[in-house]
């Protein structure tokens, strides 16, 4: 990551609620337009179909978020990843106030009492902070019952379900949110349909990404379905742009994206990570909200706007006082 990317974020940039609780609706939040070389320009969310042109080509993913979190008394288990063998992946985290902070506790075999009388096992550390676990029961009938969404410090009280899904969600498998989708309304789909912009799913089921790390995604679990390939094979022939919301959408195109660009159905677990060095190949446009300084996402931002057009932009964002995180503010991203 380059030094004009690691920026300094102010903590009163980041949203600490809904928009729909500061009085703004979901679609009327603000959005930053990155294009080319030009000088970057505000706009409102519901602004998108006048700054897209009939024949391109939206793709969403439809992953739905679950309430990955269950609070103990001391600890938080964040549920991040389904494995392959039924285990999961999970973040152990210390309970502070009404936040968590990271936990480098835990022993490899060691089993942990969780509410509803589950137990979870600790099997292997995955990553640094991420252990290899297992539950004694379903994970995601469990979480219906039992856990709550996942929120870091900026967010400054528990918010329902509800406020964590996109009106694309209805694939249950999310840690959290697909938030570059969370603007989109039913009335902004409609505007968009009508004026020949289309719209296509993905599935890509995220894990955790706490703020106070700086690392590398890890393998998680997609689907691009054939219809959608098509659509964006059709896209690009026609000179349409695909604009993906969200970076797990650019991740899962990218993975099932051959060296010229053309995108087949495929499904599996991705650990495609996207650099300005690797560029993209099917991508053209990027919905996305701000990311933190250092983020891997940045890269990903970088191969798409070209980094002397995303540090501006980002310049741009700190001066006009966009807000940060899930609950913040927009950026489209266009390469021409």
């Amino acid at each position: 990551m380059t030094a004009a990317l690691d920026f300094s974020l102010p903590p009163e940039l980041s949203a600490h609620e809904p928009p729909e609780a500061r009085g703004t609706p979901r679609d009327a939040v603000r959005l930053l337009l990155t294009r080319g070389d030009l000088a970057p320009s505000h706009h409102r969310f519901h602004d998108l179909p006048d700054l897209l042109d009939p024949g391109d080509l939206i793709v969403v993913n439809n992953s739905a978020t679950l309430p990955a979190a269950v609070r103990l008394d001391r600890l938080a288990v964040h549920f991040s990843t389904a494995e392959q063998d039924g285990t999961w992946l999970v973040e152990l985290r210390r309970r502070a106030g009404i936040a968590t902070e990271p936990y480098a506790g835990g022993e490899p075999g060691e089993w942990l009492p969780l509410p509803g009388r589950a137990t979870l096992r600790l099997i292997e550390r995955a990553t640094p902070r991420l252990w290899r676990a297992a539950l004694d029961r379903d994970v995601e009938a469990y979480l219906r019952m039992h856990g709550v969404p996942i929120r870091y410090a900026y967010v400054e009280r528990d918010w329902p379900i509800e406020a964590y899904q996109t009106v694309f969600a209805t694939v249950p498998g999310s840690a959290e949110m697909p938030s570059a989708a969370r603007p989109f309304s039913d009335a902004l789909v409609t505007a968009l349909v009508s004026r020949g912009i289309g719209i296509a799913p993905i599935t890509l089921h995220t894990g955790v990404a706490s703020p106070e790390k700086d690392e590398p995604p890890y393998a998680e679990r997609y689907e691009v379905p054939a219809a959608t390939a098509r659509l964006v094979n059709v896209t690009r022939r026609g000179g349409g742009r695909v604009v993906a919301a969200g970076t797990t959408v650019v991740r899962a195109l990218e993975t099932a994206a051959d060296a010229s660009g053309k995108v087949t159905a495929a499904r599996g677990w991705t650990r495609h990570v996207v650099t300005p060095q690797g560029g993209v190949r099917a991508v053209t446009g990027l919905i996305t909200g701000l990311h933190e300084p250092r983020s891997s996402h940045l890269m990903m931002l970088a191969a798409i706007a070209g980094e002397r057009a995303l540090a501006r932009a980002y310049d741009e964002a700190l001066r006009a006082g966009y807000l940060w995180h899930e609950f913040g503010d927009t950026h489209l991203i266009l390469q021409e």
